[in-house]
């Protein structure tokens, strides 16, 4: 028999009954029964029973050990009793009388418990991550991870992709975030950077004739924390495609999410197809570029109607409404708490009005709308009666975020949302630039490498601000999985595109010498997208934070609070290295 194991601890079935077996696990949970001790052991693959009788060796093994502690047990496969069958399991019509125990590894006073959620601290849970990932759903989680991405690498095969890999030690890029830089020993006074994304790499394996590229790619950004970014690195599906178009990239991309979230997604509906949606138009219906389609509810821009208005609340400024079917009747409980969760979201209020089983409007701001206002508002919002309306009103930015989280929780608290679906969408047409409130600067506002709309001619005579580019993100229920463009593959293109974001030619021919020489030896049109695969897991595991879906995530503070990362330098270390330290100053008491 093998020194550890015949079977594993979640195999074995009614018809093994009466077989010799050994198992190693984990003590998962011990219950004293009249002297008759009851053990649940686990490993990877499931949980079975063990069954220890009074005045047995077993017993007096068993007793004394802690949970966590590692055995291996030898013992008979025996029926339980038809009372005792437990059908949540699957080993749960069998248990395992234990003739033999050995201790593999002891385990010490646990800091929470394993075989329940007893709320313990997401710090306390990073720095034990180990023990974290032995509770069930943890190791569900990174299974599913690890399926997903078996079933990516399989599928991007089958639709004629080739797996390739790129540096992770590279030169700075303009990605949009900090780097993270390591110092050359043999050349002292520079840095390499870690990827951002294989942005220009996975360029350069197009203009070397590869055409249809993919890679589970690590990617690195020195960006703070939030529920649906980790913070330090994460990994993306990148993908890259020669002599396409906007739609040639689309066909793929759409069948490989179509399939990955109906095979994991445990039979939850899928959108097919999924619908393109222009940026400016998500800011105005949905008040961001990432809409949440599950909520079956619409903003409209009326700015217009009250443009020239006597209502000081509305004049001037840009104002947003949210009809919401069927909820004039709900108690002012609920327009308060709606009021509550907009001033929450930054808002100063929220106004409403209801539509009256005659049509005429109530409200706390109902007096102020004029018979013309009431008029154009019936017509362009669709209002019958049973209707509420909601309204914003502000600048765009501001109006557009915070009526864009009150069209979700209305949607919500009104029936008007959709659970156990998958709600996918394209949004496209991003503006190539735009431009810094605060210093007025011009800048890229998405990826620097895409091709405007209109090339060359479109740079030379348009508004920078009224640029398209060929950029495009894929959005699942309001999470962004993905930013993708058709690449700017001309020279020059790529030059002016830099000039208008305020980078000098020389600048752009010295920090992007490599880019530029391959682009200048012959370079197909290529096209690509990088849906990020820790994103993908968190909507197919339906967790709210990324961080329950990677094995080792930093924490919020980008720590890792197992190992001890990012850790200090010896001075000989430093030196080696030829770098000093400039560390800040200590604030000063008062």
């Amino acid at each position: 028999m093998h020194r550890y194991r015949s079977h594993t601890c979640g195999e074995l079935r009614a018809s093994d009954v009466g077989t010799d077996v050994r198992l190693s696990g984990w003590l998962h949970n011990r219950r004293d029964l009249g002297g008759i001790l009851f053990i649940d052991l686990r490993d990877h693959y499931g949980l079975v029973q063990l069954v220890a009788r009074p005045g047995t060796a077993a017993v007096e093994a068993l007793s004394h050990l802690t949970k966590e502690t590692v055995v291996r047990i030898d013992g008979t496969v025996s029926a339980r009793g038809a009372d005792n069958v437990n059908p949540e399991l699957p080993t749960g019509e069998i248990e395992i009388e234990v003739s033999q125990v050995e201790v593999l590894g002891a385990a010490g006073p646990l800091p929470f418990t394993i075989n329940a959620d007893d709320g313990v601290g997401e710090e306390r849970r990073l720095e034990y991550r180990f023990l974290d990932l032995r509770r069930e759903r943890m190791h569900r989680n990174i299974m599913l991870r690890t399926a997903v991405i078996g079933a990516i690498r399989h599928k991007m095969t089958a639709l004629g992709f080739n797996e390739m890999a790129t540096p992770i030690l590279t030169a700075t890029s303009p990605e949009g975030a900090r780097d993270f830089v390591v110092p050359s020993r043999l050349n002292p006074g520079r840095f390499y950077a870690l990827p951002q994304a294989p942005q220009q790499f996975k360029q350069l394996l197009m203009i070397s004739g590869f055409d249809r590229y993919f890679q589970i790619a690590p990617c690195f950004r020195d960006e703070d924390a939030r529920a649906d970014r980790s913070p330090g690195e994460f990994y993306q599906l990148d993908v890259e495609m020669s002599f396409v178009e906007q739609e040639d990239v689309f066909g793929p991309v759409e069948k490989l999410m179509t399939e990955l979230f109906t095979e994991f997604g445990g039979g939850r509906e899928v959108t097919s197809p999924f619908p393109r949606i222009p940026f400016r138009e998500s800011m105005l219906k949905y008040g961001n570029d990432k809409p949440d389609l599950r909520a079956q509810l619409e903003l409209h821009d009326i700015s217009d109607v009250f443009a020239d208005s006597g209502f000081k609340a509305f004049a001037g400024k840009h104002v947003r409404a949210l009809p919401v079917p069927g909820t004039a009747g709900q108690p002012r409980k609920f327009f308060d708490q709606l009021g509550e969760y907009a001033v929450s979201q930054g808002a100063q209020g929220l106004a409403w009005v209801r539509v009256g089983d005659d049509g005429a409007l109530s409200g706390p701001i109902a007096k102020f709308l004029t018979e013309e206002n009431v008029k154009v508002l019936t017509e362009r919002l669709g209002l019958a009666p049973g209707h509420a309306v909601f309204f914003g009103a502000g600048g765009y930015d501001e109006v557009s975020k915070i009526m864009g989280a009150v069209r979700v929780e209305a949607a919500k608290r009104s029936g008007h949302f959709e659970e156990g679906v998958f709600r996918f969408c394209w949004v496209v047409d991003f503006p190539m630039y735009e431009k810094d409130e605060e210093t007025g600067r011009v800048d890229f506002s998405h990826n620097p490498f895409s091709m405007p709309q209109g090339g060359l001619e479109a740079l030379e005579s348009k508004d920078p601000l009224d640029v398209l580019a060929w950029q495009y993100d894929i959005v699942c229920n309001g999470v962004e999985l993905s930013s993708g463009a058709i690449r700017n593959h001309e020279p020059e293109i790529m030059i002016k595109a830099f000039e208008i974001a305020g980078y000098e030619r020389d600048d752009v021919e010295r920090d992007f010498a490599g880019m530029l020489r391959a682009l200048r030896f012959g370079a197909p049109p290529h096209g690509g997208i990088a849906p990020g695969i820790d994103r993908i897991v968190m909507l197919l595991a339906d967790e709210p934070n990324i961080r329950e879906t990677i094995a080792f995530p930093l924490s919020q503070n980008a720590q890792d609070l197992l190992m001890g990362a990012p850790s200090e330098l010896t001075e000989s270390r430093l030196r080696e290295l030829h770098i000093s330290l400039r560390k800040p100053q200590a604030k000063q008491a008062k």
